[in-house]
């Protein structure tokens, strides 16, 4: 009966920078106080983030009049007074113009 080896994952990944991006990116990491790897695992985590949310954008269905009418007419179904603290500033007024403070 053959023997199964366990395959080792290599966690390492050479990776080659400009030299001037290598020195800017040992800039920041050090004014971060985290190390140059730990630097760069979170710059690409946060580009990847940046484009998973873009797919996410562009994959979502438009917002159209309906819509926006619909979500305001649930939101003006509201009668009671704001508690404490929620209540507009002075002056306020929405861009539909019909709310001010003094309602």
């Amino acid at each position: 009966m053959p023997i199964q080896q366990k395959k080792t994952v290599i966690n390492k990944f050479p990776l080659r920078l400009m030299p001037s991006v290598r020195r800017s990116a040992e800039l920041f990491s050090e004014k971060e106080g985290v190390s140059l790897n730990q630097f760069i695992n979170l710059a690409v985590a946060e580009k990847l983030a940046h484009l998973e949310h873009d797919e996410w954008v562009q994959g979502r269905s438009k917002i159209h009049a309906g819509s926006i009418q619909k979500a305001l007419k649930v939101l003006d179904k509201g009668s009671s007074s704001p508690e404490p603290g929620d209540e507009l500033p002075a002056g306020y007024r929405s861009v539909r113009g019909d709310h001010t403070r003094a309602r």
